[in-house]
């Protein structure tokens, strides 16, 4: 009994912490309003199941009216389990489609033997859900990226891009019509593994990319994780630094007009 009521506490704990993060998200970048109709991404992993849940219970409380629209899309990979997802949503009430479409085969003509699916995958998934959400009137489209996901691509993007690029919390598409949010961006990813582990939530891995090995996001996320293990409060504080930039101490001639600078006498 005393560990069941542990449990439960440590469970209120995370859920109260994660809905205040969320929360704050929403507001600091008006992810949400009144009347939206916010299509919610469900890949059956850890982050887009704990998105979902306390996007729900947000519903039940906000001082505004927005409707949820869960989404997954079965992109026909051998083995993938199909009926947990839409028995799920059927148990926690919320709306639903299962979107079928066999981009799996397409990534696997795709890719070269050793080079890894992720940037086909997500290119064919981002098509497929703008193209959803366009056609049945859904304004928001929601997908599970939290803090580290960000940090991640903060690190990806400067050792790989050459670019001082992350992943924003709200971006408009290239076409203009569609906006992306990410409402567990301040939300850090052990809170959401720990909270969908006391939840139980019927987890589905990724076997189409999750398998290989030395893919670069999982070099940086090492690399992460260290800093973190040696400095807690290190990812954070790189997190915090991508929303409290100082122009005038890069080196980007379009971001700020060294040109013209000049003594003040």
């Amino acid at each position: 009994m005393r560990d069941l009521r542990k449990h439960k506490l440590e469970e209120n704990k995370l859920q109260k912490r994660l809905r205040r993060e969320t929360g704050k998200a929403i507001h600091d970048f008006n992810m949400i309003e009144a009347g939206d109709r916010v299509m919610v991404c469900v890949s059956g992993g850890k982050d887009s199941f704990v998105m979902l849940d306390i996007l729900q219970n947000l519903q039940r409380h906000a001082p505004v009216s927005f409707d949820l629209h869960a989404v997954n899309l079965d992109q026909k990979q051998p083995g993938f389990p199909t009926e947990i997802l839409p028995g799920y949503f059927e148990s926690i009430g919320v709306s639903y489609e299962i979107i079928a479409e066999d981009t799996y085969s397409l990534v696997q003509d795709l890719v070269p033997e050793g080079k890894t699916y992720c940037a086909w995958c997500s290119r064919f998934r981002r098509g497929i859900f703008y193209n959803y959400a366009t056609k049945h009137g859904y304004n928001k489209i929601a997908l599970g990226h939290h803090r580290d996901d960000i940090v991640e691509t903060l690190f990806l993007n400067m050792f790989y891009g050459g670019k001082l690029k992350a992943m924003p919390p709200k971006l408009l598409s290239d076409d203009g019509a569609n906006i992306v949010i990410r409402p567990l961006s301040y939300a850090a990813e052990k809170d959401i593994a720990r909270y969908a582990e006391m939840k139980n939530f019927p987890i589905i891995p990724c076997n189409l990319c999750g398998s290989q090995d030395n893919l670069q996001r999982q070099v940086i996320k090492g690399m992460l994780q260290e800093w973190e293990k040696n400095n807690p409060g290190r990812v954070n504080t790189i997190f915090r630094s991508i929303s409290n930039l100082v122009p005038s101490h890069l080196a980007d001639t379009a971001a700020f007009d060294f040109e013209s600078l000049e003594v003040k006498g």
